[in-house]
């Protein structure tokens, strides 16, 4: 398979996998990856993965990068804040959990960072797309719980006063958790919160 197929074929899709292109059955000569690289026509993202170098610079691409290479996963925390307009994007760094291993990317695009939560918590996600990319994202509340169970240490006062959060919706899935000590923070901040308004 030479590149115009290969790209014809599989740009579409913006990453490729090496497991997704054993499972077209093509003949296909691995080094092709190292190559293609080279010319700067693919993006090695982690090893299996690469994109296609001409799109993996638009807006929205990473976000979409952080969740097919490493599944199941959303995108959480500090990232998630920032793209909620919470707190300033400070890093190149897109950080998601999941419910696999703890692990960290590095590539051309950035800093990939998963940490890991439980299966059952899972949840508080949804789909966003951003210049024709779909990715999943943490809603407010959720990155919030997501921060105080992996950081418990974490304070961000200051950046709370400008949220609006659906405090019900917080507690409900504080709840979830099932640590005391997460359903007083969160009581704590909503004292906060309404202190401050």
């Amino acid at each position: 398979m030479n590149y115009l197929s290969f790209e014809k074929v599989f740009k579409p899709f913006g990453i490729v996998s090496v497991s997704q292109l054993r499972a077209t059955k093509s003949v296909f000569d691995k080094n092709n990856f190292g190559r293609w690289e080279k010319q700067g026509l693919l993006i090695k993202l982690r090893n299996g993965y690469y994109a296609f170098a001409d799109i993996a610079s638009n807006d929205g691409f990473a976000h979409y990068a952080a969740g097919k290479i490493y599944k199941p996963s959303y995108i959480s925390l500090h990232t998630a804040l920032a793209f909620h307009g919470i707190i300033p994007k400070a890093t190149n760094e897109i950080t998601s959990v999941s419910s696999l291993k703890t692990s960290t990317f590095e590539n051309s695009l950035g800093t990939f960072s998963y940490k890991k939560i439980k299966p059952s918590l899972m949840f508080g996600y949804n789909a966003v797309e951003k210049n024709g990319f779909t990715f999943f994202m943490a809603s407010p509340e959720k990155a919030i719980l997501d921060l105080l169970y992996l950081y418990p240490s974490y304070n961000f006062k200051k950046e709370i006063r400008s949220l609006h959060l659906d405090w019900n919706k917080l507690t409900t899935f504080a709840k979830i958790f099932e640590k005391q000590i997460i359903l007083e923070k969160i009581d704590i901040l909503k004292k906060k919160f309404l202190e401050d308004i």
